[in-house]
Order: C-alpha cells, then sequence, then structure tokens
C-alpha cells in the first residue's frame, strides 16, 4: 500500500499536512535545512518535517529502524522525500559533505545510560552518544539544534554529567584534551563559562522538562527536551506554552456529553479526578480518543491497517497495570531484549488487559495511520517506544522554525535600513558637492 490508499490518509492530510501548508513561508519553500542523528523510527523526523524543515539526512544505526524509514520513502511517503538515509555510525560520518548553512541538527541520543528502567551508568554506559551529538554541533554549526532525552537524565545521582552535557552544548568548540576526563573537562567548562570566554561558537541553551500530554499526545510521557540557537541568530525564543491539561479533562468528563459522544456506558463512565493544569486549555487526550475509529486487532494482517496484529498473553501484574481507555496513556516503552512489557497494555473498565497493536501503539505515539513500521511486533514496539511523539516534536520544531525565520526577517531589515542610510548619506554628499 502507497501512501494516500488508507483509511486515515484522507484525515492526515487535512490535519498534518495543512500544517505543512501553513508555515510554507518558513519551511522547505524557504530552504530550511535539517540534519537528523539518532534517527529511530522517526517520530522527530516527521516532526520537524511538518514543521517545514527539508532533511539533508537522517542518520541510524540500527539496521530495523532504518528498514522503517526505507520502507516508508519507497512508499513515496511525502515527509521523507529527499531525504538521505544513512545506515551507519554517526562517530564515523564526514560532515563536511553536507556543507554550510545548516539550519536545524536534531536527535534524540540512546537513553539508556540515563532511564530509570536501565542500568543508568551515564558516561561510563558506552551507548551514551551526547559527545557524538556535540562532535556534529561543532562540525556543522547549525543555526540551532533540537536535543531530546529521558526525564531520568535530571536525577541527582546525574546533576554533574547534566551539567557537563549543557555545557558542552553551549560551547562545542572548547573539547576535551587528550587523556583530559569528562569531570576535568567539567571544571574547566565551568571556569571558562564563569570567565564569559569568547569562542568562535557558542549556543544559547534552553532547557525544559514536558509531558508530552499537555500538548495532545494522547500518553504521560515525561521527556527533557534541549533547545539551542546559535549566539549570533536574534532568537525571541520560548518554549511553547501547553495545550491540553488534566483539569480540562476532568472538567470534560463531569458532563454526560463527554461519554456519550464517545457512546460509553454509563457503568463503564470513570471521571478523571485530576484537577493538574489550566482547565480552560483542551482536555488532554485519552487511549479512546486514540483508538477512535480503530477495529480491535486480529490475528493476521490487515490490508486496510497495517502494523495491527493481536499480541496475546498480556498479564497485569504489580507495577505493570496498562493504560485505562479515558486517560491518557502511561508512557510507551521500548522494552528490554524486544519484550515491550506490561506497561504497553490497554486495560478496559471489566479488568480485562491485552496488549497494544503496533498501530494502536503508533497511535498513542501520534504516527499516521499511513507511516509503517518494518519488523516483528517486538521490534516495531521498540522503535515506537524509543521515538519522540510526532506531534511534541511537531510543537517544538515549529516553535524553533518560526524564530528562525524571524531572526531572518530581522537581518533582511538591518540590511535594508543599512542600504537606505547608507544610500541617503551619498545623496546627501552629492547635493552638498553640487551646492559648493
Amino acid at each position: 500500500m502507497r501512501f494516500g490508499e488508507g483509511p486515515r490518509d484522507v484525515c492526515f492530510s487535512l490535519i498534518y499536512l495543512k500544517r505543512v501548508e501553513v508555515h510554507a513561508c518558513i519551511g522547505m519553500e524557504c530552504g530550511v535545512r535539517s540534519i537528523e542523528l539518532f534517527a529511530g523510527g522517526g517520530g522527530l523526523l516527521l516532526g520537524s518535517a511538518l514543521a517545514g524543515f527539508s532533511h539533508d539526512a537522517a542518520i541510524e544505526w540500527e539496521r530495523n529502524s532504518c528498514d522503517t524509514l526505507r520502507l516508508n520513502q519507497g512508499r513515496d511517503y511525502p515527509l521523507l522525500r529527499g531525504t538521505s538515509i544513512i545506515e551507519g555510525d554517526v562517530r564515523t560520518v564526514d560532515w563536511s559533505q553536507f556543507g554550510d548553512d545548516l539550519d536545524l541538527l536534531a536527535g534524540g541520543p540512546p537513553c539508556q545510560p540515563f532511564s530509570l528502567g536501565g542500568l543508568a551508568r551515564a558516561a561510563l554506559d558506552p551507548r551514551d552518544m551526547f559527545p557524538a551529538m556535540t562532535h556534529a554541533l561543532a562540525e556543522l554549526r547549525p543555526r540551532a539544534f533540537i536535543v531530546e532525552n529521558v526525564k531520568g537524565l535530571l536525577r541527582s545521582s546525574f546533576a554533574d554529567y547534566y551539567a557537563y552535557i549543557l555545557l558542552r552544548l553551549q560551547h562545542p568548540l572548547l573539547t576535551a584534551n587528550e587523556g583530559e576526563s569528562w569531570k576535568d573537562h567539567l571544571t574547566r567548562l565551568s571556569r571558562e563559562h564563569t570567565n564569559g570566554v569568547h569562542d568562535e561558537l557558542r549556543y544559547e541553551v534552553v532547557p525544559t522538562l514536558v509531558d508530552a500530554a499537555d500538548y495532545g499526545v494522547p500518553q504521560h510521557r515525561h521527556r527533557v527536551i534541549m533547545v539551542g540557537f546559535r549566539s549570533d541568530v536574534n532568537a525571541q525564543w520560548a518554549f511553547p506554552e501547553p495545550t491540553h491539561s488534566g483539569a480540562a479533562l476532568a472538567a470534560a468528563q463531569q458532563t454526560d456529553d463527554y461519554w456519550d459522544v464517545r457512546q460509553v456506558s454509563r457503568r463503564q463512565r470513570h471521571p478523571l479526578s485530576c484537577r493538574q493544569g489550566n482547565p480552560g486549555l483542551k482536555p488532554w487526550c485519552t487511549v479512546r480518543d486514540a483508538l477512535e475509529g480503530l477495529p480491535a486487532p486480529k490475528d493476521a494482517e490487515n490490508a486496510v491497517w497495517p502494523n495491527h496484529i493481536a499480541q496475546h498473553g498480556a498479564k497485569m501484574y504489580p507495577g505493570h497495570t496498562g493504560s485505562v481507555l479515558d486517560e491518557p496513556s502511561k508512557a510507551i516503552k521500548a522494552g528490554v531484549h524486544g519484550v515491550p512489557g506490561g506497561e504497553n497494555m490497554i486495560r478496559y473498565p471489566d479488568g480485562r488487559v491485552r496488549y497494544f497493536s503496533t498501530r494502536e501503539a503508533a497511535r498513542i505515539q501520534t504516527f499516521p495511520d499511513a507511516y509503517c513500521f518494518s519488523g516483528a511486533w517486538g521490534e516495531t514496539m521498540r522503535q515506537i517506544g524509543n521515538a519522540v511523539p510526532v506531534r511534541l516534536a511537531q510543537v517544538v520544531a515549529s516553535s524553533v522554525a518560526i524564530a528562525l525565520r524571524q531572526d531572518e526577517i530581522s537581518h533582511s531589515m538591518d540590511e535594508d535600513l543599512f542600504a537606505l542610510t547608507h544610500s541617503t548619506t551619498n545623496i546627501v554628499e552629492v547635493n552638498a558637492h553640487a551646492a559648493a
């Protein structure tokens, strides 16, 4: 099935691709270029493309994830057109091939070194790719960057290394000396940063802890997002304000309208008691909302609904109780050794549980139905669990694109003003000479 043939492609075109048109003046038509590191299954890639960025390359070392990107590109998926998919280690990439004038570098370095569910070894973990990210930053010198990682990065035990990451992102050219440990490098960076070092390349970095549910994603997913702008970019930027809240959902569920629209029987109505956030915002999106119109998964592949096969054997146990229908999902997880775990389940009001299909998990991560995943269930769930929700990625990338465009307009106005002033000065001089 090629793009445009799926049941929700029309909806996707209206809701998602329309936003590309809205941002056309700051996006592809103006040549806003991006490179994606650690592309995975494509969540951040799709979100930034929806914000108007055109991707020179998407770099990912894991074969199945690259197969997913190639699968969709082969189906002529519009957001991947023109993107070079590079399967390999980012540490071996020759960055000079991409030239100058890159607008955005984006990526989510592997989160396992900082994950609450992992060994949390940070700099001691060979999967820590933050050094590779800062090296690419130094080589490519983009106008802006977006880096995403897990909430575990903020744990007190990682405080020094988190400070080190932020300083490395701020000063990517101040690299470690040969044999210098990261702790010694941190000390030197801190000293030079405090002393106001005027290095050739510097970024203003804004880190923010967010819950994806506050931005319209039907899932509680707490992530640290670090956005940086090169110091010569006049970016009047702040992290986008939340658009959705639990308080608004709780208020909506106190009325019959919420339940009647969703055709929920009275015995299955369990209103949310949450009062989190501004009740004047939109309600959090729920699992029920995410799965609207999607039939129950079957034991065989469905040509109409790709990646929608039932997986049996789900069990509820302490700490793994699944997600209820009328709240945002718990965080979709990548799992360990190909096993997504008990949290990637749906829990019905009668107590029954079952695993999410790949398509259901993709919807919760706000991937469009037209986007397909390559691999067995455990592998596809790993790709989805590691991804940035597409909608959240779009929100952040759109705000960055707007800031970059505003900077261009500001520079253009300054140049026009300089030209006008210079022209006026010449006229005055000519008139003065003529009068003499």
